[in-house]
């Protein structure tokens, strides 16, 4: 009689880490930018859940125990996860993902060379097809990286924990609150003072260009005209460097002029051309640009849904993807 030990142990394991995959794809729903993105993680959940009662049955015909136990550390892990991560970057996190997915794929394909050994056809035929699977969201999980390392994520949104992460991660680790509230103070101070030194002006530009996450996001509307009041001083002192940093940060939190737009008559355009020739940038900044300024703006998802299309199709070409 075959045994097949090692098979039950790594279909109870592959069990496990597809309870925890599928409460994953459903953490990150709530991430996601777009509909479409949120179709595409709510399936891969349920496709996580189908895959899960594959395995069990197949678990069952050997002779293990589905226990109930398995399940739900499966959903423990992926509550566990979600918690921690939030004190992580987002990048952190989808390279945690990632890993998570390695491991599944890795496990599959050992279960298949052992079930072609057992001469397990059903488990052949099962571990095929979560390799297929695997394999899939490994190269979404890469292309979505690569879209956070252009300067996204379009794909996903960081949570605003991971959004102080980021920018704690990006300040070299110095205390996040510290430097924000430094910003805060400086800019107020210019909007009413009306004038400050080139020195002043640095300062504050400089960590604002820094925090690309929380603090420039913390940035309300009601301070975009003291951004652009302190880019006009260091412009009439003769500092390019600390204008285009705030310049920079305004770009971040979508406060652009005409002149700045990455679209000529951008405004004056309807929801379809706007989305057509956000779709046709190739500046993943200028891409990134026009997605902040939507969100900020218009908040047209017909046109964010375009942009990061767009911002996408880049990643893939970055990280040698093809359709």
């Amino acid at each position: 009689m075959t045994d097949t030990s090692k098979l039950i142990a790594q279909l109870r394991a592959l069990v496990l880490l597809t309870q925890t995959e599928e409460q994953v794809a459903r953490t990150r729903t709530a991430q996601a930018r777009t509909d479409a993105v949120r179709r595409e993680l709510e399936q891969n959940a349920d496709n996580a859940r189908e895959r899960t009662e594959a395995l069990t049955e197949q678990l069952r015909r050997l002779g293990g125990v589905p226990d109930v136990v398995t399940p739900a550390l499966g959903r423990l892990g992926a509550v566990v996860k979600a918690t921690l991560e939030q004190a992580e970057p987002l990048d952190e996190a989808l390279l945690q993902d990632l890993l998570l997915e390695h491991q599944l794929l890795d496990r599959a394909t050992y279960l298949k060379v052992l079930a072609q050994t057992a001469e397990q056809p059903a488990v052949v035929a099962l571990a095929e097809r979560l390799v297929t699977a695997h394999r899939a969201t490994v190269e979404w999980l890469t292309v979505v990286l690569a879209e956070e390392a252009l300067g996204g994520p379009a794909a996903l949104v960081a949570t605003p924990f991971q959004r102080v992460a980021g920018g704690a991660a990006r300040a070299a680790n110095l205390p996040v609150r510290f430097l924000a509230n430094t910003v805060n103070r400086a800019l107020d101070t210019v909007q009413q003072a009306g004038e400050e030194t080139t020195e002043t002006i640095t300062s504050v530009a400089g960590k604002a260009a820094t925090f690309t996450g929380a603090v420039r996001e913390s940035l309300t509307v009601g301070r975009n005209a003291t951004l652009r009041r302190a880019e006009r001083v260091a412009e009439r002192q003769g500092d390019d460097v600390a204008a285009d940093a705030v310049r920079a940060t305004r770009r971040e939190v979508g406060d652009m002029t005409a002149a700045e737009m990455p679209v000529k008559g951008y405004d004056s355009l309807s929801t379809t051309d706007a989305a057509k020739a956000v779709k046709a940038l190739t500046s993943p900044a200028d891409i990134r640009a026009m997605i902040r300024y939507e969100e900020t703006h218009k908040k047209r998802r017909s046109v964010v849904n375009a942009a990061q299309t767009s911002l996408a199709a880049l990643a893939k070409e970055a990280v040698g993807v093809s359709d």
